[in-house]
């Protein structure tokens, strides 16, 4: 982890401004192709969330200010981003999970899955390893949404909001929605669209 020296920094002018607003977030929505990575998935009997998911935090961990976080009224980056993401237990209700990002797609499906067990057999809310080195991120399959809002607590925020929405058909090609919330005293738009070429990219693959 780093320090960013904020008054010599190129964005100091943009992360002040935004910094002040009231709710400095920003979201789109993304359409991904995810044809080849379910395919994969199938394939070779592997999970299809850990798949994408795999997928998607190597785009965030390739693209620097994804890596930013605000930190005791300082910027930070951070080395490796992981991935918090929403649980559903067999009652419906969920747990949020903490799992160690690895570049291996073996191993971070075996991190993934022992949050699983750990959510199964818990009626815990958070997990008992948590920071700011990570995205929270959901996985709604049963919705196809094409718009989406994150709550936000109104204290100082800055990890990354991404939803994934229910895959559909679409000529022959299995589309998923991908909604990205992220703070603009960190992140242009800029940055999210090097993040959904990565995304993609890597969902090719």
């Amino acid at each position: 982890m780093r320090k960013i020296n904020i008054n010599t920094w190129n964005r100091k002018q943009h992360y002040e401004h935004f910094s002040a607003l009231a709710d400095p977030y920003f979201g789109v929505v993304i359409p991904f192709n995810v044809t080849k990575a379910y395919n994969f998935s199938k394939e070779n009997s592997i999970s299809f969330f850990g798949k994408y998911l795999h997928d998607c935090m190597k785009a965030i961990n390739d693209v620097e200010n994804l890596r930013y976080r605000i930190e005791n009224n300082n910027v930070v980056e951070y080395d490796v981003i992981h991935a918090s993401s929403t649980m559903m237990r067999e009652d419906k209700t969920f747990g949020f999970s903490f799992i160690d990002f690895d570049e291996d797609l073996n191993v971070f499906i075996k991190n993934v899955e022992a949050e699983k067990d750990r959510i199964n057999n818990t009626q815990d809310l958070f997990p008992p390893k948590n920071g700011l080195d990570c995205i929270h991120c959901s996985a709604m399959p049963w919705l196809n949404f094409s718009g989406h809002k994150e709550p936000v607590s109104g204290a100082v925020e800055s990890v990354p909001k991404i939803a994934f929405s229910k895959i559909s058909n679409f000529e022959n090609e299995l589309m998923m929605n991908v909604s990205v919330n992220v703070n603009h005293a960190l992140v242009d738009g800029y940055h999210v669209g090097l993040f959904s070429d990565k995304f993609q990219e890597y969902l090719n693959q």
